[in-house]
């Protein structure tokens, strides 16, 4: 089984590009939803962000991620603790998902992670899909989201890797701001090549597993 991770920066288009891998049929796995599940009324991860944030939970049990979102933007060391509970479970999400698409002999998946290269995402990848914008439209996309300011604005892009060192470390690069046809054109060749490229990439793997159980 190939695994496929999907990034980009804010605003760069990653949600559209999952949207139609899924339409293709392939199995994606959304690193956001799974951190909503986890912070939602009865979620594995409230007890402890609740704790660790005193006032932050809402009337129906769940973590108001608006008010956790103004605790922790633009306040380091807030944010690094709570990415230190939630990445964790994250983790053993993304686990889950790749073990039950392994048993049903899915040939291609997707971990679909906004910070895969910052987080060392990429290790657990077999190749890496990045979208990809001119900036200008990419400020143009999140200023227009409800709530957004430029400070918030620069609080998320400071927490990213530039566009162009992402551009950089990826196998493939997708444009998201030359229209969806475009961006769906290429992502489908990619899916193809990966599919036809299958036994290639898997000898990869075992390649460099076999390096790293051989180092001392």
């Amino acid at each position: 089984m190939i695994v496929l991770g999907l990034t980009g920066s804010v605003g760069m288009g990653k949600s559209t590009a999952a949207a139609m891998l899924r339409r293709l049929g392939i199995p994606v796995h959304d690193s956001d939803a799974a951190v909503h599940r986890l912070l939602a009324a009865r979620g594995t991860a409230v007890a402890a962000v609740a704790a660790a944030f005193p006032g932050v939970q809402n009337a129906a049990g769940g973590i108001d991620r608006a008010l956790l979102g103004r605790r922790v933007f633009g306040d380091p060391p807030a944010l690094r603790h709570l990415e230190r509970i939630l990445f964790p479970m994250v983790r053993r999400n993304q686990e889950r998902f790749l073990r039950q698409a392994r048993a049903r002999r899915a040939p291609l998946v997707v971990l679909d992670i906004p910070l895969l290269f910052e987080t060392d995402g990429a290790a657990r990848c077999d190749k890496v899909m990045v979208v990809s914008a001119p900036a200008a439209l990419q400020r143009a996309r999140v200023m227009a989201r409800p709530g957004m300011t430029e400070a918030r604005f620069s609080a998320v892009l400071a927490q990213q890797m530039p566009d162009s060192e992402k551009r950089r470390r990826a196998d493939y690069v997708v444009p998201t701001g030359l229209g969806r046809a475009v961006t769906s054109r290429r992502i489908r060749r990619i899916v193809a090549t990966l599919l036809e490229d299958g036994g290639e990439i898997g000898q990869d793997r075992r390649q460099r597993r076999n390096r790293s159980a051989a180092r001392p």
